[in-house]
């Protein structure tokens, strides 16, 4: 069975969409088979490996409402070993209609319906990496109900651990009543400015508050990682020698002793 592994945080801006991407595309790279699922409406997932709409009928909404099949849904991409499950905005509306279902009988609850999906998903691939929106409303609820784990991404910058306090409250609420094996992966470092005493004093701050959890690699501030979404690219395809794609390698070696495989 695969690792079935959710990004949350639910603050924008700290870096979870773009280390979903290269931390899936890295796995890849490392002959693990990966599936990355964009549980995010803006599609940011999506567009960043460069997959069109013009290229897929179904997404993780039509999925999610039992109207397309996990293998109906999938999009093998150009990039070795990777696969996504692509978003559209339709799942910004999503909360309502699993609602409806749930209360006509349909689905046995409105948090759950991921997990079947997910749960096939783990026996095809080695990793599931888990793209969620930055809220803890119905899908992020969705994905650690189907998740093994979490990654939670922490901007190296003034008011980082705002708001992790909640996040930390959510997932141990999670485990309680949705997902018992729900464990806290680990905690990454993001967008760290090394020139600047601040940043290095938030990494000490984390490294205290998380302790063995925070993994060695620290993701830098690096312009080519905000580039490579816009040229549909993983920061390992876009520009394989910059400092990015050698800290998400870094990062996805992590991941897999971890895990121990």
């Amino acid at each position: 069975m695969g690792k079935i592994i959710a990004l949350v945080n639910q603050k924008g801006g700290v870096g979870k969409t773009t280390s979903s991407i290269n931390l899936a595309a890295s796995l890849g790279v490392l002959n693990r088979k990966v599936l990355l699922v964009d549980l995010d409406p803006q599609g940011n997932s999506t567009t960043g490996l460069g997959v069109t709409k013009s290229e897929y009928v179904n997404s993780v909404y039509e999925m999610m409402l039992d109207k397309a099949s996990l293998d109906e849904t999938i999009i093998k991409t150009k990039f070795k070993n990777l696969s996504i499950l692509p978003a559209t905005v339709n799942l910004a509306g999503i909360d309502a209609e699993l609602s409806e279902l749930a209360r006509n009988g349909l689905i046995p609850n409105k948090g759950g319906q991921l997990k079947k999906y997910l749960d096939e998903a783990a026996i095809k691939f080695d990793y599931v990496i888990i793209d969620c929106p930055p809220s803890l409303g119905i899908l992020t609820t969705n994905a650690l109900t189907a998740a093994n784990s979490v990654i939670i991404p922490v901007q190296c910058e003034f008011f980082a651990l705002e708001g992790i306090a909640q996040l930390v409250n959510t997932i141990l609420l999670a485990q309680k009543n949705l997902n018992p094996s729900l464990d806290i992966e680990g905690v990454l470092l993001t967008m760290l400015d090394s020139r600047t005493c601040l940043g290095l004093e938030v990494v000490e701050d984390i490294r205290g508050y998380f302790k063995e959890r925070v993994y060695d690699t620290i993701i830098p501030r690096l312009v080519k990682l905000s580039e490579a979404p816009s040229h549909g690219k993983p920061i390992i395809y876009y520009a394989p020698q910059n400092r990015g794609a050698e800290a998400y390698l870094s990062l996805a070696k992590e991941v897999i002793t971890r895990n121990g495989n």
